[in-house]
């Protein structure tokens, strides 16, 4: 029987190919911003269409220096590139003798122990990450590139042995052998090695014998799940090679090609055509279905292909604007093998591959992190509209209809126009919601202690002994600092005190409630906003009272509404990495219920930008927005982007950067949206975002800026580089410079008395804190 891809219509074979593309990938066209490193062109193959294999030549260097690699590879970094690739040829030493002297005069017994030794040298050097492509290699020598390599790469080209008989293109090369080839591809799937692979058309195979080649990286590929990419290369005619004058595959036959790959390999499968190869037909290479351009390079020339210049990366984001697709950088690993680099990179790798992802697995896009100073100019939309299926979901998270997690993912992917789309309705909803006010509370933050039983991996606040000058020694403030800060708060016009610590071992559940009555004694009218669920869940276990019962004690000694701290990411498989002594997500639920049973209101919140991904985003948006139709107790959400600067976990290497700035807008407008309308308050954090952030997530669905808090320490204690205190004067010249109207409020969003203003208004210096230093543990009589 026929193979039915060999007789189908172009564009029958093309709109089917697609759909599937459009099934996997949506709109996005990705490519690797990279620098190439030829570290060798000597090769003991003699491929009759090659011109980058060169014959040893007096006074040129069989490899470049260890110098000569790092000098291409800054110029790359400070290019902005992410991957280095290195190219060479096959085991060159095997053949020429130049390369055996060469090695040796460099200290290495063969090509790939150099190779080895240069990847490592830019990993270590500049953070860029190499992928290679040595030709064949054995088990221990992949072995060792994965540890110094993002990503490898072999092209099996054919798998016509026809092809390596005499007359045919690879007669005299042995590593063009299809099965050595194939058995490089199985051994990188048993070492979980992220591979590159591809077919060479036109070179004087058959269409049958591409359907063949392709189905055979399929079956490698649905065996060990590590076929990151299948590029289709179309074979070009070069002077001074046997193949000068042959016929090179029209576009017709390159259209059919990458349109049967995308069949034969799925929906998920990354295609990839090269640009420079194809000029002026890339939205026809769109339409066949590809999803990749492969690496581009602002800094070197193609040295396979020297006489293709990449095209440049503004026109290539615009020429795939008119295929309908947006363009997106990749790393050389692709985004599933990002989003798991545990699994499929070497710790020293992964560090790094974290460090440039954002949460999706795509290179971060900017060089912006929570804390810093200056966000990043968002690009303008190349795509006239919005993808429909996002406008819809977006239509019914606005009318209130709970979208699921796999729609508030897509929402989170929003990228181009359906980034537009998605900021502008959730402000047109907010502005529906709140109309032009954006409101904030005087507040002072008293973290009353930063010694703490817990481990949790994220928090700067109270561990390790690195910049004492941000956290200061151990304390534990005593009830006369306590109650002198509250008081000078009072006297400055705030009508909130909010007070967290860590859990300190010498703390009961009498600790919490102690500090409300002292503060409660002296300022009755005070708002006492204090203790998260992990405080509540400490406080009452140390008592031996119910959450009910507890609650009610604390309500009862002054406690007025509860912080939505703890939450960090409400999804176990999250929790079990960052914060696997503290409550779970039950827990942390169960205490806001009962609070909320209790008449205390309580705030909710999210810390993203660490390890997680949008669908545990989207599991922790749905846990809150269920349990406020539950009891409606939540008064607002305030999104918290992880700073990563001094956190423990990003210093081991095992956190991101904190989100990207397209994703920390997201956050607020996919917020708006999906808790919409069961949760009316989206808060902006100025301590994360800075004031020019926070501006910007006031115009994408967010209505209030939060507190003035006089003392931040928890994210100074991370690295933010924000101050302590936004005070009243400057909030409302924020709040006016986008054109809406200021107006504090009280912890629940009530008016504040006129007094109260004014105090703010005209408030004087804070004096100096003290850091009640802590307290010996009062000895057992024996």
């Amino acid at each position: 029987m026929q193979d039915r891809l060999l007789t189908m219509p172009l564009d029958a074979l093309m709109a089917e190919a697609a759909a599937l593309r459009d099934a996997g990938h949506g709109r996005l066209v990705s490519y690797s911003r990279k620098v190439f490193i030829p570290l060798t062109k000597l090769c003991r193959d003699v491929c009759h269409y090659c011109t980058f294999a060169e014959k040893p030549r007096e006074g040129h260097a069989a490899f470049l220096s260890p110098e000569e690699v790092l000098a291409i590879a800054r110029a790359g970094a400070a290019a902005g590139c992410t991957e280095a690739l290195f190219t060479l040829g096959d085991k060159p030493e095997l053949r020429w003798r130049a390369a055996r002297e060469g090695l040796a005069a460099l200290g290495y017994a063969t090509t790939i122990d150099y190779l080895v030794a240069m990847c490592g040298l830019v990993l270590r050097e500049t953070g860029l990450l190499p992928h290679a492509n040595p030709g064949l290699m054995t088990r221990g020598e992949i072995a060792a590139l994965r540890e110094v390599t993002a990503s490898q790469g072999i092209m099996l080209e054919s798998t016509s042995t026809r092809l390596c008989e005499a007359g045919g293109v690879h007669y005299g090369s042995p590593d063009k052998d299809p099965a050595a080839r194939l058995e490089v591809l199985r051994l990188a799937g048993e070492l979980r090695v992220p591979f590159t692979t591809g077919i060479l058309i036109g070179i004087g195979e058959t269409r049958a014998e591409r359907l063949e080649a392709l189905r055979a990286i399929a079956a490698l590929h649905a065996e060990h799940g590590h076929i990151q990419e299948t590029i289709i290369q179309n074979f070009r005619a070069k002077p001074a090679t046997k193949l000068a004058e042959a016929e090179e595959p029209d576009l017709e036959d390159l259209l059919w090609t990458i349109a049967a790959a995308r069949v034969i390999l799925g929906a998920e499968a990354n295609i990839q055509a090269p640009p420079n190869l194809s000029p002026g037909v890339y939205q026809r290479l769109v339409a066949a279905g590809l999803n990749d351009w492969g690496g581009v390079s602002p800094v070197t020339q193609d040295h396979v292909n020297p006489e293709a210049p990449w095209p440049a990366l503004e026109a290539l984001a615009a020429r795939t604007a008119e295929g309908g697709k947006v363009l997106v950088q990749r790393l050389p690993a692709y985004p599933a093998y990002a989003r798991a680099p545990e699994a499929w990179l070497a710790p020293a790798v992964a560090t790094l591959v974290r460090q440039a992802s954002d949460a999706e697995g795509w290179a971060r896009g900017d060089s912006w992190s929570p804390g810093e100073t200056t966000p990043p100019t968002l690009p303008a939309a190349r795509l006239t509209r919005a993808d429909a299926g996002l406008a819809r979901l977006v239509e019914r998270g606005a009318a209130g209809a709970r979208l699921e997690a796999p729609d508030i993912m897509h929402l989170f992917a929003a990228r181009d126009a359906d980034h537009a789309h998605v900021t502008a309705a959730a402000d047109a909803l907010r502005r529906a919601v709140s109309g032009e006010t954006v409101r904030y509370v005087v507040n002072r933050n008293i973290n009353y202690t930063n010694i703490c039983t817990y481990r949790c991996t994220f928090c700067a606040f109270s561990k390790g002994k690195t910049h004492e000058a941000l956290r200061g020694p151990a304390y534990d403030l005593d009830h006369g600092e306590i109650v002198r800060r509250a008081v000078e708060a009072w006297d400055r016009g705030a009508t909130e005190v909010c007070l967290q610590g860590g859990i300190h071992p010498d703390y009961t559940g009498d600790t919490y409630a102690g500090i409300c009555a002292a503060i409660r004694a002296v300022l009755p009218e005070m708002h006492i906003h204090a203790f998260s669920p992990l405080e509540v869940t400490q406080g009452a276990a140390t008592l031996g009272l119910s959450l009910h019962d507890y609650l009610a004690r604390l309500k009862a000694a002054g406690l007025g509404t509860l912080p939505g701290t703890a939450a960090e990411i409400l999804d176990d498989e999250i929790r079990a990495i960052i914060c696997p002594d503290k409550v779970n997500t039950a827990e942390w639920l169960a205490v806001a219920r009962t609070a909320h049973g209790l008449g205390l209101r309580t705030t909710s919140t999210i810390m993203y930008g660490h390890v997680e991904t949008s669908k545990n985003w989207a599991r922790h948006l749905l846990a809150l927005r269920d349990l406020q139709a539950e009891t409606g107790g939540f008064s607002e959400f305030v999104p918290l982007p992880f700073v990563h600067m001094e956190a423990p976990m990003y210093l081991r290497g095992l956190a991101r950067r904190g989100p990207t700035f397209r994703e920390a807008v997201l956050m607020h407008s996919v917020a708006r949206l999906v808790l919409h309308p069961h949760i009316t308050n989206i808060q902006t954090s100025w301590v994360k975002m800075g004031p020019a952030g926070a501006a910007l997530a006031l115009q994408a669905g967010a209505n209030d800026l939060g507190g003035t808090l006089m003392n931040e320490s928890i994210s100074r204690a991370a690295g933010t580089q924000h101050g302590q205190e936004f005070p009243p004067d400057a909030m409302e010249s924020l709040i006016r410079s986008i054109g809406r109207h200021p107006e504090q409020r009280t912890t629940l969003y009530g008016a504040v008395p006129e007094e109260r203003k004014q105090a703010s208004y005209a408030a004087a210096e804070l004096t100096a804190v003290v850091q009640t230093a802590p307290r010996r543990k009062p000895a057992l009589a024996g």
